[in-house]
């Protein structure tokens, strides 16, 4: 179950992580994430992005410490 787990939101992640907005722009663009306005900062979606991600990144690190725990008691 936790392996599972640990390629889904690993490949989540990687998807997560090319969506965000880069010095040149990244994936984002192809999406629509280069309309927002830079005067403003980041938009509200790249703040949502950024809390999904790190969320996401989170469930990771828990998943790989639960593996290691139970590949450590076998």
């Amino acid at each position: 179950m936790l392996e599972i787990l640990l390629v889904v939101t690993s490949l989540l992640l990687i998807a997560l992580v090319l969506l965000h907005k880069g010095k040149g722009g990244g994936l984002s663009d192809m999406f629509g994430g280069g309309f927002s306005s830079t005067a403003s900062g980041s938009s509200v979606a790249e703040r949502n992005l950024d809390r999904i991600t790190i969320a996401v990144a989170l469930v990771w690190a828990a998943t790989i410490v639960g593996l290691g725990i139970i590949i450590a008691r076998t």
